[in-house]
């Protein structure tokens, strides 16, 4: 498994990912053209031979001092390998900010259990957030 910067030629591989595991909320194509080329947009990618199987894009909101994890994605065939977590340890190192936060899923048992192994709890609920009308988990590291 090799892990390395995400960029604009990815896009396809990164789409169909997120498509993939991400049937109802998988960001728009403007969206996603703009998380890999933006400039301040952390993104790195897993891959397997020449197959993209894993992503993840944070970002720093400075007027929070605050770090984004905007989305982390695994394969459904690669999770469990620990694919997720060192990308999400990738984009918190290039984070530098005091407090990370992101959301998740409420019903997201195998992720809200990850993103707790690796220190972050549980700050607040975002009410109807996703599509289906399930709500979000807010949760937040301090570094």
């Amino acid at each position: 498994m090799r892990y390395v910067p995400a960029t604009w030629r990815d896009l396809g591989q990164v789409r169909l990912l997120e498509n993939l595991c991400f049937p109802e909320d998988a960001w728009p194509l403007i969206d996603m053209v703009g998380t890999l080329t933006l400039p301040g947009v952390v993104r790195y990618k897993a891959v397997q031979g020449d197959q993209v199987v894993g992503f993840v894009a944070g970002e720093i909101k400075r007027y929070q001092q605050t770090g984004w994890i905007a989305t982390i994605c695994v394969h459904p065939k690669y999770r469990g390998y620990g694919i997720g977590r060192k990308l999400l340890e990738l984009c918190e190192k290039e984070l530098p900010v005091p407090r990370l936060k992101l959301s998740v899923r409420a019903s997201n048992l195998s992720a809200i259990r990850m993103y707790e192994q690796a220190g972050y709890i549980r700050v607040g609920r975002w009410r109807r957030y996703y599509k289906g009308g399930e709500d979000a988990l807010v949760m937040e590291k301090t570094i």
